[in-house]
């Protein structure tokens, strides 16, 4: 296993349970549009936990780097809602628009894994 590999793993997992441990940073950057935001906060976080957690095991990795791709596509509207509303307002908006590139270099490196 390889250090990056492991790194990204850490990361998913890290970002995953702090979706638990901090929801009030997540929840207003969900679009109006999506239905219960409680609800899909829970579930983007377990979902990174899993997939994280998914990367860590040979058998595993594959499906959890595509899950990873799928997820990263899936909250990609949080993030240019995040942008378009500029939440949070103490953060430099290029700081917020550099995030919206930043998820295809995500996805590239989760595709090194498939």
């Amino acid at each position: 296993m390889t250090t990056d590999l492991i790194i990204m793993a850490v990361i998913y997992i890290a970002a995953g349970l702090n979706h638990f441990i901090m929801p009030k940073v997540y929840i207003p950057i969900i679009p109006p549009y999506i239905p219960k935001p409680k609800l899909m906060n829970a579930l983007a976080g377990l979902a990174e936990v899993l997939l994280g957690l998914g990367l860590l095991f040979e058998s595993t990795r594959s499906i959890s780097a595509l899950g990873i791709i799928l997820l990263l596509i899936a909250v990609f509207p949080s993030n240019l809602y995040m942008y378009q509303k500029h939440i949070p307002r103490k953060a430099p908006r290029i700081f917020l628009a550099l995030r919206l590139p930043l998820q295809l270099l995500l996805i590239y490196w989760a595709y090194l894994y498939i």
